[in-house]
Order: C-alpha cells, then sequence, then structure tokens
C-alpha cells in the first residue's frame, strides 16, 4: 500500500538562517508562490516573533497562497504563539510549529532549566497552541542528542497537550541512519493518543547524512520530511528536498511512498531559490546540477547512446531539465523570442517582453549563440533591476597603466533621483566599490567577491556575487552584464542599498 508523504519546506525560515542569506520581502512572496506550485504541503514561512518584517512577510505569504498550508515557528512563549497566530489566520491552513530544547547540554547551558521544568513549558505552551491552531507541531529541539526515555516524557506530554505532529528535529547532524530510525519506531511504539499523530524529520547535514537520516525516518514510520531546496541552511545546510521526492520517486519499488511534488518544475525552483540567496549550485550536485545527466567518459556515452538507462536513473525532462537548446542569435526575431520565454515556463505581458527583447538583442549583438541558461540569466537580472531600490545611470572609467585608477558612479532612485560621485582605487573595481561608499556614505567590508560565467566561452555573461559586512550585518548582492565591471557594480550597489536608511532618499540629488 503506497503512503503519501508530506514534504514541509523551510527554506523562507531555516535556509534563511544560512550565512549571508536575506531574502527581500517580493522575493520570500516569489519563493513561496513557486514553492506552492513545485507542489509543497507546507512552507514554514518565517519567524513571526523574531521581527516585524518576519510578521509581514508570513502574514504576507499567508494571504497570498491558495492551498498550501503555512506554518510559523515559534518558541515556548505566549508571545511568539500569539504573534504567529495573527500572522497565520488568514491562510487556508494556518498552523504552527512549537519548539523548546530537550537535550541535557541545551537544558544546562542554554535554558538552565530541569527535565520538570521542561515538561511542564511543554504542556503549558501546547496546550495554549492548540487553543488558537487546529494544527499544532511540536519539536524536542536537540532531539537526537537527548536520552531515549526523556525525549518520549517529552513527546507524550506534548500530544495529550494537543500535539498532532511531532517533529524529530536532528539540530546539529549529529545523528544516523539506524540510529534516527529507532527514534521513530520507538515513538510510534510507545506514544499513546486519541488523535491521529503525524511523525516529521527535521534533519541538518553537518556529518553529510541529512538526506540518508530523511529516508531512514520514512521506513521507520514518519510520513513528513522537513528541508529546504538545495539543502540550504545553517552550517552545512539542511535536507536537500530534491533528493528525497526523487529518491522517492525512482525508488518506489523500496518506500512504496509518493509526494505531491511536480517534478517536472524541481529544477526552475532549484535555480530561483540558488539566484535569490546568492549560492551557486555545485556542478555535481544530486538532482538539479548541471553535471547531474552529462557525460563524458567515452564508455559512458556509448551505452548511452544504445540506451539511457545504462547510465540514467531518471530522465533530464522528469526534473525540468532540457536535454537539448534551441539556440537564439542575433537574426531571431520577437516570435522566436515569445516561444523560448514559453518553452522555459516565463508567463510575462507583452509589455515586458518588448523590454526584454530589447535586452535580449543587444545582447545577441554581443555573442553568437544565446543559450537557455544566458535567457535565464537575462530574466533574473531584469527581476533584481526592477526591485532595486537603486538603479546603475552610468559607469565612466580612466585606466592609467601602472597607476591609480579612477571611477565616477552614477545612480538613480526609484523617485528618478541621481546620485553620483567619483574616487580612486589601485585597482577599477576598487575605484567603483569606492565611489559607490562614498555615495552611501558607508565603509563595509567585502566578504566574498565573485565572478561566474553564466556560460561557456570569452562572450560569457557576467554573474557577480558580492557579501558585505557592516555592524555585524552581512548582505549579499547580485548583478548581471557582458562586462564584468559594469556586472560588479550592480552587485555592490545592491548589497550596499540594503544598509541604507530610509532617510537617505531625502538627501540632495547630486552626492559629488
Amino acid at each position: 500500500m503506497t503512503s503519501h508523504i508530506q514534504i514541509f519546506d523551510t527554506t523562507l525560515r531555516d535556509g534563511e538562517q544560512t550565512p549571508g542569506v536575506s531574502f527581500s520581502f517580493d522575493e520570500r512572496l516569489t519563493i513561496a508562490r513557486q514553492l506552492e506550485d513545485w507542489g509543497v504541503d507546507v512552507i514554514e514561512a518565517g519567524f513571526p516573533a523574531s521581527s516585524q518584517g518576519s510578521f509581514d512577510s508570513v502574514q504576507a505569504i499567508a494571504r497570498t497562497l491558495k492551498k498550501t498550508t503555512v506554518t510559523g515557528l515559534a518558541r515556548c512563549k505566549k508571545s511568539d504563539i500569539d504573534a504567529t497566530y495573527e500572522a497565520t489566520r488568514d491562510a487556508v491552513s494556518p498552523s504552527i510549529h512549537v519548539f523548546v530544547a530537550t537535550s541535557p547540554i541545551h537544558l544546562k547551558y542554554k535554558l538552565k532549566m530541569t527535565e520538570k521544568e521542561v515538561l511542564r513549558t511543554i504542556k503549558e505552551h501546547v496546550s495554549y497552541a492548540r487553543s488558537k491552531f487546529d494544527i499544532v507541531q511540536f519539536s524536542p529541539e536537540d532531539a537526537t542528542r537527548t536520552p531515549l526515555s526523556f525525549l518520549v516524557q517529552c513527546v507524550q506530554v506534548a500530544v495529550d497537550a494537543g500535539a498532532t505532529i511531532i517533529n524529530i528535529p536532528d539540530t546539529v547532524g549529529y545523528t544516523y541512519p539506524k540510529e534516527y530510525g529507532f527514534i521513530f519506531k520507538t515513538l510510534k511504539e510507545k506514544i499513546r493518543h486519541s488523535e491521529q499523530i503525524t511523525y516529521s524529520a527535521h534533519c541538518h547535514d553537518d556529518l553529510g547524512l541529512a538526506v540518508a537520516n530523511s529516508m531512514a525516518a520514512i521506513e521507520n514510520g514518519a510520513t513528513r520530511i522537513e528541508g529546504t531546496i538545495n539543502g540550504i541552511g545553517e552550517r552545512a545546510g539542511n535536507t536537500a528536498l530534491e533528493e528525497v521526492v526523487l529518491g522517492l520517486h525512482v525508488r518506489q519499488d523500496h518506500y512504496q511512498a509518493k509526494t505531491q511534488i511536480q517534478f517536472e518544475k524541481t529544477k526552475l525552483t532549484s535555480d530561483i531559490i540558488s539566484r535569490y540567496a546568492g549560492i551557486r549550485i555545485p556542478r555535481n550536485k544530486a538532482i538539479v546540477g548541471k553535471n547531474a545527466f552529462s557525460h563524458e567518459s567515452g564508455i559512458h556515452q556509448d551505452g548511452f547512446l544504445k540506451h539511457p538507462e545504462t547510465y540514467e536513473i531518471m530522465t533530464p525532462q522528469l526534473v525540468g531539465v532540457k536535454n537539448t537548446e534551441l539556440p537564439l542569435g542575433k537574426l531571431s526575431g520577437k516570435h522566436a523570442f515569445q516561444e523560448k520565454l514559453k518553452k522555459l515556463g516565463y508567463h510575462i505581458s507583452e509589455t515586458d517582453q518588448i523590454a526584454l527583447f530589447k535586452l535580449f538583442k543587444a545582447m545577441a549583438d554581443k555573442k553568437k549563440v544565446i543559450t537557455d541558461r544566458d535567457i535565464h540569466a537575462l530574466i533574473q537580472g531584469t527581476e533584481h533591476e526592477q526591485h532595486a531600490e537603486f538603479q546603475v545611470e552610468s559607469l565612466q572609467l580612466q585606466f592609467v597603466s601602472n597607476g591609480v585608477q579612477s571611477a565616477v558612479v552614477v545612480l538613480k532612485d526609484k523617485q528618478n533621483q541621481t546620485y553620483q560621485d567619483s574616487s580612486i582605487g589601485t585597482g577599477s573595481i576598487l575605484a567603483i566599490y569606492n565611489a559607490i561608499n562614498r555615495i552611501f556614505d558607508i565603509q563595509p567590508e567585502l566578504l566574498d567577491y565573485r565572478i561566474d560565467a553564466v556560460t561557456e566561452g570569452s562572450d560569457a555573461q557576467a554573474e557577480v556575487h558580492v557579501r558585505l559586512k557592516l555592524d555585524h550585518i552581512e548582505v549579499v548582492g547580485i548583478g548581471f552584464d557582458h562586462d564584468i565591471l559594469y556586472a560588479s557594480c550592480k552587485a555592490y550597489v545592491e548589497a550596499s542599498s540594503k544598509f541604507i536608511k530610509p532617510q537617505f532618499g531625502q538627501r540632495s540629488g547630486d552626492c559629488s
């Protein structure tokens, strides 16, 4: 008998805890819509009590989604539970995720509580949550380092208080499959319940076992898996959901389980998260990496040409990867460009298509062949610029061999005010960034600067990522352009603008 495995996505909560990752309000809405389109059962939209921004984002997502359960994270605090209730109450299916740490090391050093005090707080706050929500999930944080006998007590108290979903978090990626599976087996045998209980697995990848542990949980009775797209998250990350859902699909003979995920939308979902997070997908990443469906060995190529299943256990089309690309060039017309957008899954208005086509033609004048990845980058770059607080109006550079370089940067904000300044540096990039620092009157630390070629060849588009730090806050910026210096300028402006206070827009229109 085939069982249904629920997919619980926490990209917007646990995934955003990746150092340097911070999704904007609009990006969070786009991600939530894409996750719903992909087919996840539950979206953990954030931690409403943590900030007003998080509250507003969770509330907007709750009001936007049409069918997906929206949940918010809450500590065992009534104020957290109240905030989550207010943020999710308009969802088609609101729920809450309440947690408290239970391991000895957390009790001693973090909570400074006894086991009896923890049991009391579970009873009090799970009961309070159930008075406001029909669906209450409880998590004993650091469950895999909690003595099993005490873990059973905690879960039993939570179930008695009204929790209908029990999540077992491997918070620090400590466990291994046999041990983790045994926890679920034990809970299913020992926990008494009057309502049906859903057991959920939430694993981290510190030892590289997150997906393996999640699959072991399914083998031992878990019917919900929690994780993130591309496995992003704190430290080594979380369970990569795309690997779980395809693992269940390919090995139905073993797991006898299905999800409601739309497999063909997997690659698009992965690419969106990669770009918004500013984290490149490794080429050898399972399911969605560039090499996942590539064959270089002569033996492999020969076998694949004779029958694809000799070296592929799934087709690239299954996850939304095209095995061939339709080349576009400078002679391509609007209709060909329009058809390409449709094939790539984009639904863009005619007005926006006209603007994109002009950009495409400009790109085609510089590149011999336009690939699918070029089109993705063009659209993603345009989306970034549309939502950006500041646009790069112009960039002027003066090159002096073996000497100091100078740069003049002109920016324009959404109110069409212009800001400009100039500076010098020992190189062009440094001169540009010094000029931008003068415009915004900041001195951030440049933690990372990376140039990625969107495609191969000397005419490839540049995708520049920068990570800045100022006053203990880290931000990421992305810039796309054929000119590396211009792309570098765009990326730095996007990142720097995230530090700017609202009153900046009231400054003089000319900062020179």
